[in-house]
């Protein structure tokens, strides 16, 4: 012991120290945190391995400070810094099942507005194990059980430490190679890196990339939109005629259904005496329902920009970016031809978004301005009172009702797109407002999301209810979607039993086959609705969507295709590069029978043939995506017909009354909703059940005391005189 003290008395010592801790922590962590789809003992060794070369290279900074003092400072501060890193990777992760990417991390600022209690969810009792090793070393320190080595360190022992860890580094990326070839240069897939090179490694290699592209736009020029329209012509689906423009001129609204996922479609709970409960019995209603088009495998295509990325496939049929989140990263700045252009430019839609939270989440005030949104509704434009909000803004029964003063005075036909919040992780509700029981799993975020999404289905029956009161449903068509998955990948084998599923042969094609989310588009007065099978992705929604209001695409750039045309491209990318197809699902490097779920363990070349195409057919509209976002390729080209955007001609203060002042402009011209029905509101119609609101405050405390005062009387007159 006295050895090993004197050994830790030394600079090098107290840093050799320093490395084994943290490269321990770091390798736990890979082991308990990640999935990362580790098979075979080479790459458990490369896994094992590859925390070393990082930690050395950045902890040997301290050694080159001269003074004993700044070293060991500089060495607590790095030490600190990598913690947070790690252990915030460990948070993303375990709602994301992703690392975060240097444009996240950047664009912070455009998402903590939305956030808060959602990141106290996730932390665990257990977290504190990734910080007691911090807390350890500086204990030493400070108690002086080691001692701060005075002596000064030479600045070539420095330099050696330093070559040592790129050693270390070309050794553990000449394993990386011989394991997966091309690793940089191949994958799509983060959790490659961080599993062959560490989160330090990938941190470092994320911001290089987002350099790059920075640079490329700077570089780009028309050329380069060569190979997107090249694409377009091929992959181009012709309308089907028995679909086209059947809800032309109609006013669009879409309701976002934030984190709902299919299963929860027609899914019976189990309560604790063996009942079973409709969870979502309206939006059931409505799936099946003769007047929609609904699909049963649609799924989401989502990144790291989660909802936002939702809607720049829907809005412009283009995928988020791998790293980071579009809207932030390109979204005030870019180019696009979006629905809002397309349908303002052709069809004279006015267009409208509407959301309950801070409008600078996601940077969505500044990307709608960008995507030529005529009017977005935020956070103050409703009443965020105390008790009127959860996490992610306004609960949605409020939300809804709120929102239809700002509908009716929309000039028709109008785009509209309303998102909800309530169901969000971490699924909080306050107890006034729940009247379902939660599921029975040992993971609270599981058992609130039933309730959540009852809720969600309660408020837009409501609104489905005033649509009809008011007169917009008949010439409206209701497009309904689920965003992205609610329950992670890290929850699923918990959530599995109550689907039926055996969590220990859960894998990686059920994980994909639960990105599958709801899409109907409820079109009033049509009798040809049905549940389409058909797969396809969010990539498909405007080409389908335009087709639907008789817009012709050919000349837009979509990646997707119409989801009824006899053309459609069935195979489905996901933004890590995994496919799934009616034929095969491809997770990593396995191929499933899309139709059972089973493993197909020696492929045949015909298969493994067939999965390359399939692999590069995804890597081609991805990288393609990639190249107009990056590059901003959209200011290269403009359909025909296509008004031009002026950004700074939108402004987001005072819209109702500059929307009052248009109508009036209008005069007897004006079809808003409010003008058609004499200059009355129609937010009286709005019948809503949440004890959230004023009026019905007041009503159940009149109730109350009237109650109170009747019972006081029948007491006062039993009193003996």
């Amino acid at each position: 012991m006295t050895k090993l003290k004197n050994i830790l008395n030394t600079r090098l010592g107290f840093f050799s120290l320093a490395v084994v801790l943290f490269w321990a922590k770091t390798y736990l962590s890979y082991t308990r945190e990640f999935s990362l789809g580790v098979t075979g003992a080479m790459q458990q060794f490369i896994l094992f391995f590859n925390p070393v070369a990082s930690t050395v290279l950045f902890f040997s900074i301290a050694l080159y400070f001269k003074k004993s003092k700044k070293a060991y400072t500089a060495l607590f501060v790095i030490y600190f810094l990598l913690s947070t890193l790690l252990f915030a990777n460990i948070l993303y992760y375990r709602e994301f099942s992703d690392f975060l990417a240097v444009t996240t991390m950047l664009g912070a600022g455009n998402v903590a507005g939305g956030l808060g209690a959602s990141t106290t969810a996730l932390l665990t009792a257990s977290d504190i194990f990734y910080w007691i090793d911090f807390v350890f070393l500086l204990g030493l320190v400070l108690t002086k059980k080691i001692k701060i080595d005075m002596r000064p360190y030479k600045k070539r022992s420095a330099i050696a430490i330093t070559t040592l860890a790129v050693t270390l580094f070309a050794g553990n990326l000449a394993l990386s190679e011989s394991n997966r070839p091309q690793l940089l240069a191949r994958t799509f897939d983060r959790n490659y890196i961080v599993k062959y090179l560490g989160i330090n490694f990938f941190t470092m290699y994320d911001g290089y990339q987002t350099a790059q592209s920075n640079q490329n736009k700077a570089n780009a020029d028309e050329s380069d939109m060569e190979a997107v329209l090249s694409y377009l012509d091929d992959h181009y689906a012709a309308p089907n005629p028995d679909m086209f423009g059947i809800a032309e001129n109609r006013n669009v609204i879409y309701l976002h259904l934030e984190s709902f996922q299919q299963f929860l479609i027609d899914y019976e709970l189990e309560d604790e005496n063996g009942e079973l409960h409709e969870v979502t019995p309206f939006l059931n209603s409505i799936y099946h329902d003769q007047q929609t088009q609904s699909f049963s495998n649609l799924f989401h295509q989502v990144g790291q920009g989660k909802t936002s990325d939702s809607e720049m496939l829907l809005e412009n049929s283009l995928f988020g970016l791998p790293q980071g989140g579009a809207f932030t990263q390109v979204g005030g700045s870019n180019t696009f031809e979006s629905a809002y252009q397309i349908l303002g430019s052709e069809k004279g839609y006015t267009s409208a978004v509407m959301h309950g939270n801070v409008g600078s989440f996601w940077n969505r005030n500044n990307t709608y301005k960008q995507m030529g949104v005529d009017y977005f509704f935020d956070a103050s434009y409703y009443d965020m009172s105390e008790g009127n909000t959860l996490e992610y803004g306004l609960k949605d029964k409020l939300f809804f009702k709120e929102s239809v003063q700002y509908l009716e005075q929309l000039p028709q036909p109008f785009y509209t797109k309303m998102i909800s919040v309530s169901n969000h992780f971490p699924y909080p509700l306050d107890e006034a407002n729940v009247d379902f029981k939660p599921a029975q799993t040992a993971d609270d975020t599981i058992n609130n999301y039933f309730v959540t999404a009852h809720y969600l289905d309660q408020a837009v029956e409501e609104f489905f209810n005033y649509l009809k009161d008011s007169g917009l449903y008949e010439n409206s068509v209701i497009v309904l979607y689920g965003d992205h998955y609610g329950i992670s990948n890290s929850r699923n084998k918990t959530l599995a039993p109550l689907l039926g599923e055996d969590p220990e042969t859960w894998d990686g094609y059920n994980n994909d086959m639960m990105q599958r989310i709801p899409l109907m588009y409820h079109i009033p007065g049509t009798t040809n609705g049905k549940i389409n099978e058909q797969f396809g992705g969010q990539v498909d929604m405007l080409p389908t969507l335009m087709h639907l209001l008789g817009v012709e695409t050919k000349d837009n750039v979509m990646l997707g295709t119409d989801l009824f045309s006899a053309d459609h491209d069935q195979t489905v990318a996901f933004r890590n590069g995994d496919v799934v197809t009616p034929k095969y699902t491809i997770n990593g490097s396995n191929i499933y029978d899309t139709a059972t779920g089973e493993l197909i363990e020696e492929p045949s070349e015909e298969v493994i043939a067939e999965k390359e195409k399939l692999k590069e057919a995804v890597a081609t509209q991805l990288s393609l995506s990639d190249s107009i976002l990056n590059s901003d390729l959209l200011r290269f080209y403009t359909p025909e017909g296509l008004k031009e955007i002026d950004p700074a001609s939108y402004d987001y203060q005072n819209q109702i009354e500059r929307l009052k002042a248009v109508n009036a402009e209008l005069g007897d011209k004006s079809t808003s909703l409010y003008h058609l029905n004499g200059g009355r509101s129609t937010a009286d119609l709005y019948k809503t059940n949440a004890p959230d609101v004023p009026g019905l405050r007041g009503q159940y405390i009149g109730f109350f005391v009237c109650c109170f005062s009747l019972l006081n009387g029948l007491l006062q007159k039993e009193k003996p005189m």
